[in-house]
């Protein structure tokens, strides 16, 4: 059974834009956490523009609800994630002038800090991920690492589903990454840009077993309900 983690980081985004307190991103993680949702997902930026380390702190708090911080390799982070102790961790690059995450983790670049991390979070006993390009040569490298999961970056696919171009090749690659993955013992997810059509394609990849998205469904919300918005995805991967 496949699983669905919602990332709330742009509920942060929304309470932020006044400079208050509503909508909490709080009480967005126990409303998901009542519909029955896995995990939810929330990304600790170094420039804090949504969610902040108060945030964070009490999400991880919330009894029963797993959470999963999405973090850079930037020693700050690493600490306050140490002291947050979520249930996971994914290190994901981080650019300060990007409006989202342009891409995976250039792993060889920075193979010995990603390494040094796992570690570090491996010995808390926290789930750890890293958000890399469907690249063959990425999965072998993360096995390398001691990275427990593989987050398939899937913006570019999402993108071409979305303009009405041809995904063919980019959805073959993700496919084959995930077939390399499961076989060498790594849980596969994916993520970035996802809606409800590229979902549905990709849960023709047995090997996915988990799903984190954000954008997509915070902003159908406005339209539909959150409460309906998750059903529909949780129709769509089981």
């Amino acid at each position: 059974m496949k699983r669905l983690g919602v990332n709330i980081d742009h509920v942060a985004t929304l309470r932020n834009a006044r400079g208050e307190l509503h909508p909490n991103p709080v009480l967005a993680a126990k409303f998901i956490k009542k519909k029955g949702i896995n995990s939810v997902t929330i990304h600790l930026r170094e420039d804090r523009r949504h969610i902040k380390d108060i945030d964070a702190k009490k999400i991880c708090k919330i009894k029963d609800l797993k959470v999963n911080l999405e973090i850079s390799t930037k020693k700050e982070i690493v600490r306050n994630a140490i002291k947050i102790k979520p249930n996971f961790v994914c290190i994901v690059p981080e650019n300060r002038k990007e409006i989202t995450t342009e891409g995976g983790l250039n792993l060889k670049k920075n193979k010995e800090n990603i390494k040094s991390i796992i570690n570090r979070f491996k010995k808390l006993k926290i789930r750890t991920s890293l958000f890399i390009n469907p690249n063959l040569n990425d999965i072998s490298l993360s096995k390398k690492l001691g990275s427990d999961c593989v987050e398939i970056h899937t913006g570019t696919f999402s993108n071409l589903v979305k303009s009405k171009k041809k995904y063919s090749k980019e959805f073959l690659k993700i496919k084959r990454c995930s077939n390399l993955a499961k076989s060498i013992g790594l849980e596969v997810h994916a993520g970035h840009g996802l809606d409800y059509h590229s979902t549905k394609l990709l849960c023709k990849i047995p090997e996915i077993e988990e799903f984190n998205i954000g954008h997509f469904i915070i902003g159908e919300s406005i339209f539909y309900g959150l409460d309906k918005v998750i059903k529909n995805f949780n129709k769509i991967i089981n």
